[in-house]
């Protein structure tokens, strides 16, 4: 495709987006309901071509996805169930827009209310996790806003398909063609055209690697909420549970090792090293992860590999973890979060009040635990029905992207006569 089709192309897809957005924001709660519980049922009814398309984008990736990645694209029909029931769960949700979020009167006699409206044109970009296609449609429409999809090369043929499925109920429903798009071409020049569109779209929200993040971030127009890399850690302080300890921590690191909500690095008081850590090595040994400690970990077990600093900040998203000595309790935790975390999710596994509540304070992150799973970072698991992202970011949203989280706000300033002097 030359470079003149794929401008031509973009130009049309903003163009319809900020067209339809006025439709799209004044759609009455039923409607946007009853076209959620329609797409679900059309997925449902579609799911052989879902699984179909991605069979293709499995064979096609095989050789060149790592395990973990592999299963970030893979759908089956309990993941397929799980997308539908997560767009009913999505319309079940109280909308988000129209509500007075506060109001109060002047001595004028002025009274003001705020009140949420949507955000507008919202562009998501993500690579290989294609019920995000799906997810981040109903977040939209149940928020009002008109979404464009720019899904990853692994993803494209699920993606496209779960789109032009959910396109069949906008379309039953008289949506314009503006409401959700998706980009048609994998091509990079597509992304580039859509950072620079700021006359077009109001929001970018990306979901990927750390070379997506910083290219977004860097050439984009349009305001950005990130969703950077989930460089996330479960701290076991010396008061911690052994029993919660070990499961926590293990389902922290293993229930889906490839997911951003993943625990990369498991930090242990030294006081409790030899009574905690051997049943968790040997529970993460067990399933086949590779373990990356310092020095005193490393004398635990022959298998543990030696970390370097490179360990403390990266984003595995695969069947390794490393693992850290604290010496000086919650405080040197948290500078080491702080330092090396990605402000995506940290836990504390402690039964020591003064420590969790320290913990929770001073950690620099949009979620922070006590005493369960980082994988619970989930707008989902959150009773948001789903989410876009995780935001690391700390401008208008933080934390799980849900339907609350894609609106704005205005004023609506109401007189009698009131002039000003």
């Amino acid at each position: 495709m030359t470079e003149n089709k794929i401008k031509e192309i973009m130009l049309d897809i903003g163009k319809n987006a900020r067209m339809a957005s006025h439709s799209v924001s004044t759609l009455d709660e039923k409607t946007k309901n009853d076209i959620l519980f329609d797409a679900s049922e059309n997925l449902m009814k579609n799911k052989k071509k879902i699984l179909d398309a991605n069979s293709i984008d499995i064979e096609k990736n095989k050789s060149k996805l790592n395990t973990a990645l592999l299963d970030r694209l893979l759908l089956d029909e309990n993941r397929i169930e799980s997308i539908c029931k997560g767009l009913i769960d999505i319309s079940e949700l109280e909308d988000p827009v129209g509500n007075i979020i506060s109001e109060w009167s002047r001595p004028n006699g002025l009274k003001i209310e705020k009140v949420s409206v949507p955000l507008g044109v919202i562009g998501v970009i993500y690579e290989s996790r294609p019920n995000v296609a799906a997810d981040a449609a109903a977040l939209c429409l149940k928020s009002g806003n008109t979404l464009i999809l720019r899904g990853g090369s692994e993803s494209f043929n699920s993606s496209s398909t779960i789109v032009k499925i959910i396109k069949e109920s906008y379309k039953k429903f008289g949506l314009p063609i503006g409401a959700l798009q998706n980009i048609p071409t994998i091509d990079r020049e597509a992304v580039g055209y859509l950072l620079k569109m700021d006359q077009y779209l109001d929001v970018i929200i990306p979901r990927g690697g750390k070379s997506l993040i910083e290219r977004v971030s860097k050439e984009s127009r349009v305001h950005v909420i990130k969703h950077l890399d989930g460089i996330c850690h479960t701290y076991i302080e010396k008061s911690a549970d052994k029993k919660i300890s070990c499961d926590v921590t293990v389902n922290a690191k293993m229930r889906r090792p490839g997911i951003c909500g993943a625990t990369e690095t498991i930090l242990c008081d030294e006081h409790i090293i030899k009574s905690h850590l051997p049943k968790i090595i040997e529970q993460l040994k067990k399933v086949n992860c590779e373990i990356r400690g310092d020095n005193l970990v490393c004398e635990l077990d022959n298998s543990i590999i030696k970390a370097t600093e490179e360990d403390w900040e990266t984003e595995y998203l695969d069947k390794i973890v490393s693992v850290k000595t604290i010496y000086n309790g919650v405080k040197e935790a948290v500078e080491h979060i702080n330092k090396f975390g990605s402000g995506h999710t940290d836990a504390i596994i402690s039964e020591n009040k003064d420590s969790v509540d320290y913990f929770m304070k001073n950690i620099d992150s949009g979620i922070v635990m006590h005493n369960t799973s980082t994988q619970f970072a989930d707008g989902g698991e959150f009773g948001m029905g789903a989410e876009i992202g995780i935001s690391t970011s700390k401008v208008h949203a933080r934390g799980p992207v849900g339907v609350g989280q894609l609106t704005s706000y205005k004023y609506k300033v109401r007189g009698n006569g009131q002039i000003r002097k």
